[in-house]
């Protein structure tokens, strides 16, 4: 009973390795095809950021003290991926208990099932959460949770606003991070090689204004395709693991239930030869 148990779960994770290979090739090419136009929609705000425009964006403008903190953590909906989730929700509740040390104002946005239920059940003050995103990221899902931060932002709730999720690296290895997503720093926006400046039409509020938000979501949406393609790996890697360990685990089930066999005729066939000789 207890090999045949073993083998139903073998055909299980068996089959969910075979689909997240499949997932994770597709996963790696939605994530890696984001990356041109957020590099090139990065290079344009650098050089925003560098030039000297009549208007300030409140994005590129570094607040002096910071009372409040928002936070957005991008995690998966589903399970069996290994240690990803917890590893990056374990990097978030120590960066929560310190700004909360620090008497700062904590507010979330959660992306992702397990992010969502975890910040619940820590009592954090959740402003925003988008569920159930499929294999296949859509921004259409993430501007509404995104612009509830942003607006917490812009009405001075928060002052400063981190994004927390899991980098691809490659297929065995996936780290979690955290990044400041606001206000937006010198270190990821880079200092472009030379400096241009822009005519703006029809003023230099809308296009800055606009032009920064859709940056801002393009960071959210790699950081999303990020986090899926690790969740892809995370799960081939976890339930290959699982598949290995089911097979080693029917050999020693297999053995022993040969040994025992093996053990009950030669006892049968012992009290076959006694009774015939005592006879």
């Amino acid at each position: 009973m207890k090999i045949r148990s073993v083998q139903n779960t073998r055909k299980i994770t068996k089959a969910m390795e075979m689909v997240a290979a499949s997932k994770m090739r597709r996963a790696q090419e939605r994530m890696r095809s984001a990356r041109p136009y957020g590099e090139k929609i990065r290079n344009v705000a650098a050089h925003i950021s560098h030039a000297n425009p009549e208007y300030r964006p409140p994005f590129l403008v570094e607040r002096d003290t910071v009372k409040g903190i928002g936070i957005i953590v991008v995690s998966t909906d589903k399970g069996l991926c290994g240690a990803l989730n917890t590893n990056l929700l374990r990097l978030a509740l120590a960066k929560y208990k310190e700004w909360q040390g620090e008497g700062e104002s904590i507010e979330v946005c959660a992306i992702g099932t397990k992010a969502f239920g975890f910040m619940q059940r820590l009592g954090a003050n959740v402003i925003s959460h988008v569920v159930q995103l499929g294999d296949r990221p859509q921004m259409e899902k993430l501007i509404g949770a995104v612009k509830v931060m942003l607006d917490a932002y812009t009405s001075d709730r928060v002052d400063r606003v981190m994004l927390f999720y899991t980098r691809f690296i490659n297929t065995m290895k996936q780290e979690p991070v955290m990044e400041q997503l606001l206000p937006l720093s010198g270190e990821r926006l880079g200092s472009p090689e030379t400096l241009w400046d822009y005519i703006y039409e029809p003023e230099a509020k809308v296009v800055l204004e606009h032009v920064l938000t859709r940056y801002i979501e393009t960071i959210i949406f790699q950081a999303v395709a990020e986090n899926m393609a690790s969740e892809q790996s995370a799960r081939m890697v976890a339930m290959k693991a699982a598949s290995d360990n089911a097979a080693n685990l029917i050999d020693e089930l297999t053995l022993i239930y040969n040994k025992n066999r093996q053990a009950g005729i030669t006892k049968e066939i012992s009290e076959i030869v006694g009774g015939a000789a005592a006879v």
